[in-house]
């Protein structure tokens, strides 16, 4: 079990209620959309304001004061909204005025708790008006603080749009589901099961990494949390086995960042994309399949050719649990995700699924009580855990609205598309997929994944769809770039979590991150005009699908040896050139180019191997 959380009891009693009233909403409820909003954001900016720690007497009344404003606002508007909606919908002074509080409001809370995301929602807010003065095409005719506090606050694509409307349903559920998972031993289960499986293994430290955080990150949806969960057991590992203290926190950062776009559960970002997209879950998931699998498995063997150059062996084996003895005393923590998975297949709704797996986690605790050390007291705290968990990200939801609120009144979104389009040109998907990368790395920057794709879906996907993209891809290309942007220099918030417990430069762990995660940002422009990596695409055989996830794993290893520097023994310049020329080859599903970088691989293994049986001291251990 983890700490205890910090707080009062009239707090902890509110979180209870909290989660209570999420769980029936979202199974029973009958309560309509913008009042549940309400509501949820009510909670979210009390436990916002009241859960931050402070020893100043005086921020913490400003606090207090705070907390029961917005409650007292919030509260309010749940009340009001139906009869100002029947009334025609036009605002008066009180409603403005009340407006102007919430999002002062909001703002406050979003500095508290993410504040990257809300100086980029100031930016935003600040847009509404002074772009009255701003020459060429992000101009606009200007609004007045009455219109936009009117169309953020009042309006359905401000603060209770689509950002919350996530946070209050996918959000809030699959954060308390992946929390309970961890507070009743999943994580450590994991770690063991990876250790067991991989420690031996070259580089098995780092593998484990790749693996547990993997696991668990597909499930608890944040990679910060990932890292600072994980990384106090794998990143002292690997340190310990040779690697540097910033590959170390790079490869945990990588990791952790990968498991929000891995299925079956990605984190609860997958079920956002298939709101956005009108299709089943199950067609997200298996899109996101192959991509997943591609960027673990260059991550797998980049830590392996890395200990190969280094030299590093496995853990010795007295060392290493056996994995069958890790699932035969932890298998019970397997049933909830199974139980989320066969409920999903089934046909009922992510939610109904999630909330069957709350259930589940709690029947099987309670069989299996000595092992999870389940009681009334532990399930109340590890409920209340997981709805604190949910705070930072739904607050990040709330600010979201009026980056969106804004693109709407102001048409930036469409400005921004067309000024894409007109730079890269018409039906030039490549060139129009290098800016939108760049803008998904600007905006994803310090934000939550699934956050940060709610921000860039919005602007970027029209732009890629027009540019020739299919709709399934521009979307998993802006998720992949948006998640990615957690460990993209220089706001990696991933890398800077990790680098604290490494204890390394955090620039030098950004860098390497990038490093060791180079083909995540490299297979995706190759699915934007070829949706062969994408499972389940329309019009596109199995055998062709099968053949270019063979070829692109041929390209993700090649890529992985190129930057590492090693494949059967240490490469040399021209050969990491090479490399990196067939890992392109390989990942553009082309039949000549996957034959030409297939050779091209041969080519220097052979080279190597020959080099090898005439100078086998001259390597690194393998």
């Amino acid at each position: 079990m983890e700490n205890k959380l910090k707080a009062g009891s009239l707090q902890k009693a509110l979180l209870l209620v909290w989660v209570a009233f999420q769980i029936w909403e979202v199974t029973f409820g009958s309560m309509d959309a913008v009042t549940f909003r309400a509501v949820h954001c009510l909670f979210l900016l009390f436990f916002a304001f009241t859960l931050t720690e402070t020893k100043n007497r005086l921020l913490r009344i400003l606090l207090i004061s705070a907390a029961v404003l917005s409650a007292g606002i919030f509260g309010w508007f749940a009340y009001a909204y139906r009869s100002f909606a029947l009334s025609g919908g036009y605002p008066g002074a009180l409603h403005i005025a009340v407006a102007g509080a919430a999002i002062a409001l909001v703002f406050a809370a979003g500095f508290l708790r993410s504040r990257s995301l809300a100086v980029l929602a100031a930016i935003f807010f600040a847009y509404n008006f002074f772009g009255a003065y701003l020459p060429g095409a992000f101009g606009h005719g200007g609004f007045t603080l009455r219109r936009v506090l009117a169309h953020l606050f009042w309006g359905s694509n401000g603060i209770f749009g689509v950002g919350v409307g996530v946070s209050s349903t996918y959000i809030f559920m699959f954060v308390l589901f992946g929390a309970l998972l961890q507070r009743f031993g999943f994580s450590a289960f994991l770690n063991d099961f990876a250790l067991a499986l991989v420690g031996g293994t070259t580089g098995g430290t780092a593998k484990i990494s790749v693996f547990s955080s993997a696991l668990f990150g597909m499930i608890n949806g944040s990679a910060v949390a990932n890292v600072a969960t994980d990384g106090c057991v794998t990143i002292p590992l690997m340190k310990k086995a040779g690697y540097s203290p910033e590959y170390a926190a790079a490869v945990e950062a990588a990791a952790s960042t990968g498991g929000q776009f891995t299925p079956p559960v990605m984190g609860a970002v997958g079920f956002v994309m298939a709101e956005f997209l009108g299709v089943p879950y199950p067609q997200v998931m298996l899109a996101a399949a192959a991509p997943a699998f591609l960027y673990y498995l260059s991550l797998y063997f980049s830590v392996h050719f890395e200990a190969k150059r280094l030299g590093l062996r496995g853990l010795a084996k007295e060392n290493l649990p056996e994995a069958k003895a890790v699932l035969q005393k932890n298998w019970w923590l397997l049933i909830p995700v199974a139980v989320l998975v066969a409920v999903m297949a089934f046909g009922y709704t992510p939610l109904y699924a999630c909330t069957a797996a709350i259930l589940a986690l709690f029947a099987v605790c309670a069989v299996k009580h000595k092992e999870s050390g389940l009681s009334l007291r532990s399930a109340a705290e590890a409920l209340m855990a997981g709805a604190a968990d949910s705070v930072s990200v739904g607050v990040c939801c709330i600010l979201i609205g009026i980056i969106i609120g804004t693109v709407s009144l102001t048409g930036a979104g469409l400005t921004l598309g067309n000024l894409i389009l007109g730079l890269a040109g018409e039906g030039k998907a490549v060139l129009c997929a290098v800016l939108v990368m760049l803008l998904c790395s600007i905006l994803g920057m310090g934000v939550p994944g699934v956050a940060a794709y709610v921000i860039v879906s919005t602007i970027s996907v029209p732009a890629l769809m027009e540019a020739g993209a299919s709709a399934m891809a521009a979307h998993m290309f802006c998720l992949i770039y948006a998640c990615l942007a957690n460990i993209t220099p220089p706001v990696a918030v991933s890398c800077y979590v990790a680098a604290g417990i490494a204890k390394s430069n955090q620039w030098k762990t950004g860098l390497c991150a990038v490093k060791i995660a180079a083909a995540g940002f490299l297979f995706p422009f190759f699915f934007i005009y070829n949706d062969a990596l994408l499972i389940g695409s329309a019009g596109i055989p199995v055998w062709k699908t099968v053949l270019a996830l063979l070829t692109a794993s041929c390209g993700v290893i090649c890529l992985a040896a190129a930057f590492e520097g090693m494949l059967y023994r240490r490469c040399t310049v021209p050969e990491r050139f090479a490399l990196a020329v067939a890992a392109v080859c390989c990942m553009a599903a082309e039949p000549i180019s996957d034959l030409a970088g297939i050779l091209i691989f041969a080519g220097v293994f052979a080279c190597q191997y020959f080099r090898e049986a005439k100078n086998p001291r001259g390597n690194a251990e393998r």
